[in-house]
């Protein structure tokens, strides 16, 4: 996803020009954590002479917002304004507000700012000519003062607000859907921000929420909902950085990002790039000025700009050239939105891994779900997603379920897990009646590290489960119960160069996928005596990002699919199962802002049915675990999504 392209390979950038200065023979020279340009290039022009800008109205405010139409909106003590170019009134929505961000859509202004009295963060979609208010969304009341806010849309045009408080403290909240405001807003997450914190501004287009740390620096943080939790520094004071000063204010330009330096009375201005921040020349702002606050917006190649003295509340007017066009990350790609979420798991952290799903066989409401707790067991879930069952039965990876399984005189249902305690497999026989589990028992294998696990069925019905170790490693494992007692026998072995984990096979082709997590996907003929030459199916790279985790198949009526978590984008891949396995595309799953579902990331295992499980699910289900549970944030669950969203999405057959 874009946060994470962000925040690691510009990341690189940022920590070497922090090593640098650190290291530097001259302890007077500043070296930028953001690059300096070189001379060559073109720089913005001076901003010259700031020219004051006396509005006649909400002269008190320290909270202003240049709109895309040139038009101004003010916060303060008596209400939010409505200025035109001049400073005259336009439009007045009475009350106590500081703090403003605003965006334009359908001619309406969906404004954010805080209720001074109560420190409220509060949302509202008012008409854009007279700030007439047609829906009202307020926040709780923080456990912090509110220093400032910023709104935010992410790729799914879902409306976000950060809320940025005192003392580190901060959050992010979902407000609006793509279309509107929310009736309820929704605890995203809570931010571990700097305690010196005032100021914010979001780039949309990379996903990037930046912060000040007034005597410290510039930082940057994902904005994204799933994005992984961390900070990249864009620029630091001297002498690791360019700053001199304090940072007072920080506005996002397309293209860049803009920051006042306010002792030094400098205007600060940095390019983003493939390779990172890069710091262009400072411009001096001459004038009687202290700078405070700062708004912008782009105009015809200029960035306008309105700067808040903090002295003596006077405001200034300037522009300077921005010829820097915005950086564009790749074609984004589909969202599929999830329609049910598990309970999370018991264990906390990383526990959630694989699941597998469980057909009923007369009744496909009543399916199950398995869902593996790595540190502790198995959950069994319904299709709404309510735990029913939880087997405390030590560290169980991955699972997979195959029907037909003939143990004595009883043929049942089977599911079997990779146990970590004792490297070994884990079998479960399931009643065909209500889909409870009931232990049958362990077998035995010499893995060292076990790991992933898949089963099969060969074509005369014989059953098998097939282990892979962290060493790359894989074991298959004939399953019989014809004595009543279970029993696995080794039946073949081989090995890939570097870890594996997930694994699927296609019982109707008798075909075996593998993952090798950070190489490739392969296929290999799934028959115990069949030889274990590999086809390469899609390799890291390109749609694929290490790691490759789980591997799922949808059996569509003319062809199979075969679906890969590549954890490394946080997306999902989709190829035909049968050469020369066809690219079919990628998506990524969203957040449900209507149902309250938070979104997917860092996925590893992941199941697939194409039957009809009726409801939503009538062209099947894919259900994912979740690596960052959030909106609440708690522990992992996993999420399922109607496959007709993902068929529709790709425009498969």
């Amino acid at each position: 996803m874009p946060p994470r392209f962000h925040l690691t390979t510009l990341a690189t950038l940022a920590l070497s020009g922090l090593l640098s200065a650190c290291s530097s023979a001259d302890d007077s020279a500043t070296t930028a954590v953001a690059s300096p340009t070189p001379a060559s290039e073109p720089q913005p022009a001076s901003a010259g002479t700031l020219h004051s800008w006396p509005p006649a109205h909400a002269q008190r405010a320290e909270s202003w917002l240049l709109l895309d139409n040139g038009q101004r909106l003010a916060a303060d003590a008596d209400g939010l304004w409505l200025l035109d170019q001049h400073g005259e009134q336009l439009a007045q929505h009475s009350g106590n507000f500081s703090t403003l961000d605003a965006r334009v859509q359908d001619g309406q202004l969906l404004i954010a700012t805080t209720e001074t009295a109560r420190q409220q963060p509060t949302l509202l979609q008012a008409d854009a000519g007279s700030l007439t208010a047609h829906h009202k969304l307020v926040l709780p009341s923080s456990a912090y003062r509110v220093e400032n806010l910023c709104l935010y849309r992410d790729d799914a045009h879902n409306l976000h607000l950060f809320v940025i408080g005192e003392e580190g403290k901060g959050d992010q909240w979902l407000v609006g859907s793509a279309s509107q405001l929310l009736n309820q807003p929704a605890h995203i997450r809570s931010l571990g921000l700097p305690p010196e914190a005032e100021h914010c501004a979001v780039d949309e287009l990379q996903h990037l929420l930046y912060v000040n740390e007034e005597s410290v620096g510039i930082w940057a943080y994902g904005a994204h909902p799933e994005a992984e939790l961390g900070r990249q520094p864009v620029d630091m004071l001297a002498p690791f950085g360019g700053l001199q000063e304090l940072v007072a204010g920080l506005a996002v330009v397309p293209g860049g990002l803009l920051a006042l330096d306010a002792e030094a009375r400098r205007l600060h201005s940095y390019r983003l790039t493939e390779d990172g921040w890069q710091a262009l020349e400072p411009v001096e702002l001459n004038g009687s000025v202290e700078p405070e606050r700062l708004t912008a917006r782009l105009s015809d190649g200029h960035a306008e700009l309105l700067i808040l003295d903090g002295d003596d509340g006077q405001l200034y007017q300037s522009r300077l050239d921005w010829p820097y066009p915005a950086l564009r990350n790749s074609e984004p790609l589909p969202v599929v939105q999830p329609l049910v979420q598990t309970e999370p798991v018991p264990s906390v952290g990383d526990a959630a891994d694989d699941p597998a799903i469980w057909l009923h066989p007369s009744d496909p409401a009543r399916s199950r779900v398995l869902g593996t707790d790595k540190r502790n067991g198995l959950a069994v879930y319904d299709l709404q997603g309510r735990q029913l069952q939880y087997l405390r039965v030590g560290r169980l990876n991955n699972v997979d379920v195959r029907s037909g399984f003939q143990l004595g005189e009883q043929q049942l249902d089977l599911a079997v897990a990779s146990n970590r305690d004792h490297n070994s497999l884990h079998l479960f026989a399931i009643d065909p009646t209500g889909g409870e589990l009931r232990e049958l028992g362990q077998i035995a294998t010499p893995l060292a590290d076990i790991y992933g696990l898949c089963m099969a069925r060969a074509a005369d019905g014989r059953l098998y489960a097939i282990a892979n170790d962290k060493d790359g490693r894989f074991l298959q494992y004939r399953l019989d119960g014809h004595s009543g007692e279970i029993n696995g026998e080794l039946v073949r072995e081989f090995s890939v160069a570097s870890q594996p984990e997930g694994c699927v096979v296609d019982d109707q082709r008798q075909r075996l996928f593998i993952g090798e997590e950070g190489e490739a996907v392969w296929a290999l003929d799934a028959g115990e005596d069949a030889s274990t030459e590999m086809t390469r199916v899609i390799s890291v790279g390109g749609p694929v990002e290490a790691d490759i985790e789980g591997l799922a198949l949808y059996q569509h009526p003319d062809r199979p699919y075969l679906v890969i978590s590549s954890q490394g984008n946080d997306s999902y891949v989709v190829t035909d199962a049968e050469p020369p396995f066809t690219l079919r595309g990628s998506f990524r799953i969203g957040l449900n802002a209507e149902l309250g579902i938070d979104g997917v990331s860092e996925t590893d295992g992941l199941e697939v049915s194409s039957a009809n499980l009726g409801g939503p699910w009538s062209a099947g289900m894919l259900m994912v675990q979740d690596g960052r549970k959030r909106m609440p944030e708690g522990n992992q669950n996993y999420k399922y999504v109607p496959w007709q969203a993902i068929a529709d999405a790709l425009q498969l057959d």
